[in-house]
C-alpha cells in the first residue's frame, strides 16, 4: 500500500486565502508599507549630499531602521503564506491572483530598499557606528549598503527598473514556474500509457527497471522539446535584463555581482573550482564503477540515479521521520526538538502531485517557523532530502531573534546547516547498516555529491557561456541545447555516453530563472558543510559550543570571516581539497563494497 504523505499546514498564520483574517492581514501589510513610505518621506530617506552626522539624522536612522525591519518581516510572512499555495498548486487561480497583488507591494518595498541603500551610502557610517548601538548591530549590512550605493543608478532609473520588473524579469520567472509545473507527460508503463506530471516523470529516474528509466527520459525530452519556445524566451529575457542592469549599475559582469551577493570574492570561487575540477577523475571512477554494477559498458544520463544494491530498509516517510529525529537528538536536544516539531505540526508537504513545484526547498515562514516542500520518494535519498531541508529549518530557528536585515544570508552560507544535518544522518545510517545497505546509502550520497560537484560545474560553465553569447543576441533553443551538452561533456567526460546526455537541463532547473549564477553556492555549501563536519569530528564539544553562533551570524559577516572562526582559509584550494577528500574516501568505500559484494 502507498503511504499517505503529508501536505503542509499553514493555518497557524491564516485559515485560508479567502477568509476575513487573510484579508485583514493583507490590508495590514499595505498599511505598514504606507506608513514606512511616509516615514521615508518625512526624513527624506534617499540619496543626498554627504554631511556630518547630526543628532536629528541619528534619531531618524534608528527610527527608520526599526520600522524597516518590522515591515519587511511582516510582509515576508504574508509572502511565504501565499507562496505555500502557489508552489503546491500552480493552477490555484486565487493564490495566483493574491500573489500578483502582493507583488505590487513588493515593488513598493523594493523602491524603499533602494532609497535606504542610497541614504546609507550618503551617511557618515563610521560616526554612525560609533554613536548608535542599533547601527553596530547592523554593521555588516551598513558596510554592504555602502558598496551597493556606489553601484546604484539614478533614483529615477532605479524606480523605473523596480516598477518594470513586474512586467519584465518577475513576469518571465512567473511564466516559467507556472508553465513548467503544469507540464504533464505521457509515458508507457506497465499496464499501458500513463499521463503524469513532470515531477513524477523525473522521479522515474530512480526506478530499478532500466526500461522504465529510459522511457521516462525519452518522454521527458520530448515534453521539453515541445515546451522550449516560452521557456527559451523566458531565459533569454531574464539573462538580457540582468546583463543590462549589471552594466548600468557599473558591475564588471553578472558574475561579479553574484560574488558580491554571495559574500565571497573571485579568489575564493577560483580556489573552489580548482579543487572541484581536480576531483573529476574520482567522480568519473565512481560512475564507471556504478556502470559495472549495473552491467553496462557506460552510463546513460537516465542511469545517473539508478538504484544500486538492494535496500533492506524501505525508508517510508514514517521511518525516515523517526530516524531523523533520533539522529538529530544525538547531536543536540535543540536540533531534535526542531525536527520533531516539524513532523508533528505538519511543516512538510511531501506528496508529489500535479501543479506542484518539482524538487525541494525550505522557506522561513515567521519567527522560528519554517515550511518544507519535498517530493518524497520512499528510499534513503528521500530521507536525506528531508534531513537536508530540516537543516535549513534549524538555521531559521537559531536566527529567530535576528532582525530581518540580520537574517539576510547569502546562498553560499545558506547551505551550512543543511549539509551538516544531511551528513549527520548519512553517517549514522552507515554506522548502523549491513554492507548491502551501506552500498545503497553510499550510492545515494555519491549521487548527490556528483550532482553538486560535477553537474554544478557544468551548470556554471553553461551559464557563463549563455551570458557571454547573450551580450550579442538572443539564443535559440537549439543553441542552448548545444551549450548545455558541451558543458556536460566537459565535466562528465568519458563516464557518460556522449550520445545520451540531457540537452534540456536549462529548462529543467528552476534556479536559472530566479537568480544569477545560482550554481556555485551549492558547491560551496556542500564542501563548506563537509569541512565543518570534519571539524565537528575532531572536537565535538568545541564545535557544538560555537555552531549556533556561527549559524546566527551567517547574515552578519562575510563567508571568509565566519570560516576563520574554525581556522578555515577559503581562498586557497587546500580547504576545498580536504572536503573533497571526504567524498573521495566514500568513493573508495563504494568501490570496495562493490568488489566485495
Amino acid at each position: 500500500m502507498s503511504e499517505l504523505l503529508p501536505h503542509w499546514d499553514v493555518s497557524s498564520v491564516y485559515p485560508g486565502l479567502e477568509t476575513p483574517e487573510f484579508t485583514a492581514g493583507f490590508q495590514a501589510v499595505i498599511a505598514a508599507v504606507d506608513a514606512l513610505t511616509a516615514l521615508f518621506d518625512t526624513h527624506a530617506v534617499g540619496r543626498r549630499e554627504p554631511a556630518p552626522l547630526d543628532e536629528p539624522t541619528l534619531q531618524a536612522f534608528e527610527q527608520v531602521l526599526a520600522a524597516y525591519n518590522a515591515t519587511l518581516t511582516q510582509a515576508h510572512t504574508l509572502s511565504a503564506y501565499i507562496q505555500s499555495f502557489v508552489t503546491t498548486d500552480s493552477r490555484n487561480t486565487v493564490a495566483q491572483a493574491r500573489w500578483s497583488e502582493y507583488q505590487q507591494q513588493a515593488v513598493r518595498l523594493s523602491l524603499l530598499t533602494t532609497r535606504l541603500v542610497a541614504w546609507i551610502g550618503s551617511l557618515d557610517v563610521e560616526t554612525l557606528l560609533a554613536r548608535s548601538a542599533a547601527a553596530r548591530a547592523h554593521e555588516y549590512t551598513l558596510r554592504r549598503a555602502q558598496v551597493q550605493a556606489a553601484h546604484q543608478m539614478s533614483p529615477a532609473e532605479e524606480a523605473l527598473a523596480a516598477e518594470l520588473r513586474l512586467t519584465g524579469g518577475a513576469a518571465w520567472a512567473k511564466l516559467y514556474h507556472s508553465f513548467a509545473s503544469q507540464l504533464s507527460v505521457t509515458v508507457e508503463l506497465e499496464g499501458g500509457p500513463q499521463r503524469l506530471p513532470m515531477s513524477a516523470i523525473r522521479n522515474l529516474a530512480y526506478e530499478r527497471d532500466r526500461t522504465i528509466r529510459q522511457r521516462a527520459y525519452e518522454a521527458e525530452l520530448l515534453a521539453w522539446q515541445g515546451a522550449v519556445v516560452p521557456i527559451a524566451a523566458a531565459l533569454n529575457s531574464l539573462k538580457g535584463e540582468l546583463l543590462a542592469l549589471a552594466r548600468r549599475r557599473g558591475w564588471e559582469s553578472p558574475l561579479e555581482l553574484a560574488l558580491f551577493e554571495n559574500a565571497i570574492d573571485r579568489e575564493t570561487v577560483e580556489a573552489l573550482f580548482t579543487a572541484a575540477r581536480e576531483s573529476f577523475p574520482d567522480f568519473r571512477r565512481y560512475l564507471q564503477v556504478k556502470a559495472r554494477v549495473l552491467g553496462l559498458p557506460v552510463l546513460a544520463w537516465y542511469d545517473l540515479f539508478a538504484p544500486v544494491g538492494t535496500a533492506e530498509t524501505a525508508w517510508t516517510f514514517a521511518e525516515a521521520s523517526a530516524f531523523i529525529v533520533e539522529q538529530f537528538g544525538a547531536f543536540s536536544p535543540r536540533l531534535r526538538d526542531l525536527a520533531a516539531r516539524a513532523f508533528q505540526e505538519r511543516w512538510i508537504d511531501a506528496e508529489p502531485r500535479p501543479g506542484k513545484r518539482d524538487g525541494a526547498f525550505c522557506m522561513w515562514l515567521r519567527r522560528d517557523e519554517s515550511r518544507i516542500l519535498a517530493n518524497f520518494k520512499p528510499a534513503y535519498g528521500g530521507m536525506g532530502t528531508l534531513a537536508h531541508e530540516l537543516g535549513h529549518a534549524y538555521h531559521n530557528l537559531v536566527r529567530a531573534d535576528c532582525t530581518y536585515l540580520q537574517r539576510q544570508t547569502p546562498m553560499t552560507l545558506a547551505e551550512t546547516a543543511s549539509i551538516f544535518c544531511e551528513t549527520l544522518v548519512r553517517e549514522a545510517a552507515l554506522g548502523q547498516s549491513t554492507p548491502q545497505e551501506q552500498l545503497v546509502i553510499l550510492e545515494a550520497s555519491l549521487q548527490s555529491a556528483c550532482q553538486q560537484v560535477v553537474d554544478i560545474t557544468s551548470r556554471f560553465l553553461f551559464e557563463q557561456a549563455v551570458f557571454e553569447q547573450r551580450r550579442q543576441r538572443e539564443l535559440s533553443a537549439d543553441e542552448l541545447n548545444l551549450l548545455m551538452l558541451k558543458a556536460q561533456r566537459e565535466t562528465y567526460g568519458e563516464a557518460l555516453d556522449p550520445q545520451q546526455l540531457h540537452p534540456y537541463m536549462w529548462a529543467v532547473k528552476p534556479h536559472y530563472y530566479d537568480s544569477t549564477f545560482y550554481n556555485f553556492p551549492y558547491l560551496f555549501g556542500l564542501l563548506f558543510g563537509l569541512g565543518l563536519y570534519a571539524r565537528y569530528q575532531e572536537d565535538p564539544a568545541g564545535f557544538k559550543a560555537g555552531y549556533d553562533d556561527l549559524l546566527t551570524a551567517t547574515g552578519q559577516a562575510e563567508a571568509a570571516t565566519l570560516a576563520a572562526r574554525f581556522g578555515i582559509n577559503l581562498r586557497t584550494p587546500d580547504f576545498w581539497r580536504a572536503s573533497l577528500e571526504v567524498i573521495r574516501t566514500n568513493i573508495d568505500r563504494f568501490e570496495a563494497l562493490v568488489n566485495a559484494l
